[in-house]
């Protein structure tokens, strides 16, 4: 019923100053991690978590400033896509990871897939760390990560480097 949700949101906004309001909706654009990280950078949002078929119209046309969409496919409800969509922004926010750089070497930061991670030993079942890692040398580091992101990125998404 469109009266009890535009009274909700009619309260929020009477409290809080909303960058956004947002509605997650098959209908929107997929959501992408530059998305993510514009809406990282706001200070208040509201999502609004439609069920079934959504919500009325007219709630979209007077409140909702930005729709999403997390694929092409329809869930019962809205609160999975918008836990989908705040996990990938509160992560973003500065204090949230242990290295705030971290998120930086993301998949899809710079629209390739993140190059594989190894972590310790350095000799596990026998299989090997790639010795650049090891080697302490950041510029060559940089570069295997970068050769190894491109060679990931076109073998499993090749659609990305379009």
């Amino acid at each position: 019923m469109v009266e009890p949700l535009s009274k909700c949101i009619e309260e929020l906004k009477g409290k809080t100053n909303y960058d956004e309001i947002i509605f997650l909706t098959p209908d929107g654009p997929t959501y992408n991690q530059a998305m993510a990280n514009a809406l990282s950078l706001k200070g208040n949002l509201l999502f609004i978590c439609g069920h079934y078929k959504g919500i009325d119209q007219r709630i979209r046309d007077k409140y909702v400033t930005m729709e999403i969409s997390v694929g092409d496919y329809v869930l019962t409800g809205g609160e999975l896509a918008t836990a989908i969509v705040v996990d990938s922004i509160v992560r973003l926010i500065p204090g949230v990871l242990g290295n705030e750089e971290s998120a930086l070497f993301d998949s899809h930061q710079d629209g390739l897939l993140a190059p594989p991670v190894y972590t310790r030993p350095a000799e596990y079942d026998g299989m090997k760390v790639p010795d650049v890692l090891l080697s302490g040398h950041f510029e060559k580091i940089d570069e295997w990560r970068m050769k190894q992101a491109l060679e990931k990125t076109k073998s499993l998404r090749p659609d990305l480097l379009d």
